[in-house]
């Protein structure tokens, strides 16, 4: 799903297109995508309200109103956001629609449905945000953000030695960090020379300190181009180019980037994992804990990238969701697995990853075009037309 990077250009793209907007209705087309469930409640909370202001809180994109209240929206998985001119026809996947009063409309589309819309009220003595209408436990439980001025490594070094479990599961814990999601865990280990499986109460002050600057640079870089659009991540302005600067994620059977040995895949809490595992040791008091998830590493260890016939260990032996195209071309359906399967070659690897990058890449073309008329990009997509003036690059790192 979306991570810091990604969900940072959302805001700062919406920035130029709904701020100054007014709220004059409300369109909910699927009622769970609403935290509270509760068109009414939420209509009562933002028509009226203007927007004053859009930030970032870990993976959501928060929309400031004018009466120290938010609407907050979690993209999950497919979550997009398109700002159009009202009464332009929308496709099935639009999930909740907010109309302006100068006749645009703020379109969230979400073709699998998890993504979710809430109103949350910001504490004014703290700047914080609170509560959410529908439950929760609301913003308390987000750890600091890590691109924050005021996130020294002291911090992070506090945070880290009070904490025993596995370096890339407790990366992902909000608790601990802020919008740090599984494309940039695997990218700062690997740049930090960190084995994912490796305890936190292991590391040395040198170890901690290359994780900080790790994280911080590669949070950073991407923020810069704008996320990675790997599936169906793209925002008001086109896509991310992140995604050409990976050195590790979704690479398995490639050659690392340091050492030429081949990248590891594997599955902890159900994440796909990649890593080097000649760069990045394990220790030895972390290798029993670590062997029932290493024997499923892929490709094997000792076996090499390719054999004398430029065959090498598949990953897994069906495609992602995200690359079987429905009836329209754009919605997929669960399927794959990671067993086994006969040898693939290099040659049809590498054909299937590009296969898969012009799927996505299409997919995104086809949302925005749904959006609204196309208009070039700079990064040569195309994007929805909006009234508004065209988003700016400025703003903050951090929510």
């Amino acid at each position: 799903m979306p991570e810091l990077p990604e969900v940072e250009t959302v805001a700062r793209d919406l920035r130029g297109l709904v701020v100054g907007a007014r709220i004059t209705g409300v369109r909910v087309s699927w009622l769970r995508t609403l935290r509270s469930q509760d068109p009414e409640a939420f209509a009562r909370a933002v028509v009226g309200r203007s927007i004053v202001g859009t930030s970032r809180r870990a993976k959501l994109v928060v929309l400031e109103l004018d009466d120290a209240t938010a609407i907050t929206i979690h993209l999950k998985m497919t979550g997009q956001l398109f700002v159009v001119r009202a009464g332009l026809s929308e496709d099935p996947y639009v999930r909740l629609a907010l109309a302006f009063e100068d006749g645009r409309e703020l379109r969230f589309r979400d073709i699998r449905k998890f993504g979710r819309v809430g109103v949350a009220s910001r504490n004014v003595a703290t700047g914080d945000l609170e509560g959410e209408l529908g439950g929760g436990k609301g913003f308390k439980g987000f750890g600091p953000e890590p691109l924050d001025p005021a996130f020294m490594v002291r911090e992070f070094r506090r945070r880290i030695r009070a904490r025993k479990g596995r370096l890339k599961p407790l990366l992902l814990d909000q608790g601990f960090l802020a919008g740090v999601g599984n494309i940039y865990a695997d990218e700062a280990l690997w740049a930090a020379r960190l084995h994912p499986l490796r305890s936190a109460a292991s590391l040395r002050p040198g170890d901690e300190g290359r994780l900080y600057r790790a994280l911080r640079r590669i949070l950073a870089d991407a923020v810069e181009r704008r996320g990675s659009s790997i599936d169906d991540y793209t925002a008001p302005d086109g896509d991310g180019s992140m995604q050409e600067e990976l050195l590790v994620y979704q690479r398995a059977g490639e050659p690392c980037a340091r050492c030429g040995r081949p990248v590891r895949r594997i599955v902890i809490g159900a994440r796909s994992t990649h890593f080097c595992s000649w760069c990045q040791r394990l220790p030895a008091r972390d290798r029993a804990g670590a062997a029932a998830i290493l024997r499923g590493m892929e490709p094997r260890p000792g076996r090499r990238a390719a054999s004398a016939d430029g065959h090498e260990g598949a990953i897994r032996t069906g495609p992602r969701w995200t690359e079987i195209g429905g009836a329209d071309g754009a919605l997929g359906t669960p399927t794959g697995s990671t067993k086994r399967a006969a040898p693939v070659s290099r040659a049809e690897r590498t054909r299937r990853a590009a296969a898969t990058r012009r799927a996505a890449a299409t997919r995104r073309a086809a949302a925005r075009a749904a959006a609204g008329d196309p208009r070039p990009r700079a990064t040569g997509d195309a994007g929805p037309v909006a009234t508004g003036e065209s988003a700016t690059a400025g703003g903050s790192a951090t929510a």
